[in-house]
């Protein structure tokens, strides 16, 4: 009785789970001046979940904090959403046109820029079926914020990977300069011992044309 009872509440937690699934469309992308996107969605009523970093700049010898811009426009092509120079973004919106979504960024710098871009589209149908159950009502909302959660670690882990990633940049930039330096220095050094070694040898040939006269 135990057994068909924890069986039927597992089937249950799946049923539930699984309206919540989110269509998800995840892409690191590099971009020069602008690159659009379009992701569809197919109700009404949905929350579109939205994130992006900026990895890195692509450039070897200049560290940069230069953002991008990003439009959202529905299937009419009427604005929903506009972020301006932002090395980071993470919004949600609710769907009030189904139909194909446009995600244009647009990148200002003179440098080729990296890009982490993530769609994710939550869709609850099953919630509608079941609001008028409080129990189902109270599943559903611990779902939901577990869902949120898992939403915001997955934004956290592509964020430090951003950081990560902008850091390793700046190291590698400055060990070229460090390099770089070093060389200079020392063909700097070599060509001073060679100049040296040249006055010296004309000195002493002059003093020894003076001791003959």
């Amino acid at each position: 009785m135990m057994e068909g009872r924890s069986l039927r509440l597992g089937i249950l937690l799946v049923l539930c789970t699984l309206p919540f699934l989110r269509p998800a469309a995840a892409i690191r992308f590099v971009i020069d001046r602008e690159e659009c996107f379009s992701h569809n969605v197919d109700y009404e009523g949905d929350t579109v979940h939205v994130s992006f970093v900026v990895i890195k700049a692509e450039t070897p010898w200049h560290y940069t904090e230069d953002g991008v811009d990003l439009v959202v426009k529905d299937p009419n092509g009427n604005q929903i959403h506009d972020s301006r120079d932002k090395t980071s973004d993470k919004f949600e919106f609710i769907v009030h046109k189904r139909g194909v979504h446009r995600f244009c960024f647009t990148n200002k710098s003179p440098y080729h820029e990296t890009v982490d871009f993530d769609v994710l589209v939550g869709h609850f149908s099953y919630f509608d079926q079941h609001a008028k159950d409080e129990h189902f009502g109270a599943l559903f909302e611990q779902i939901a914020k577990l869902d949120e959660a898992l939403y915001n670690i997955q934004f956290e882990q592509h964020w430090l990977e951003a950081q990560t990633d902008r850091q390793a940049i700046l190291n590698e930039n400055m060990g070229k300069r460090a390099v770089h330096k070093a060389l200079f220095e020392s063909a700097a050094l070599i060509v001073a011992s060679v100049v040296q070694v040249y006055l010296l040898r004309r000195l002493f040939e002059r003093k020894l044309g003076t001791s003959r006269v």
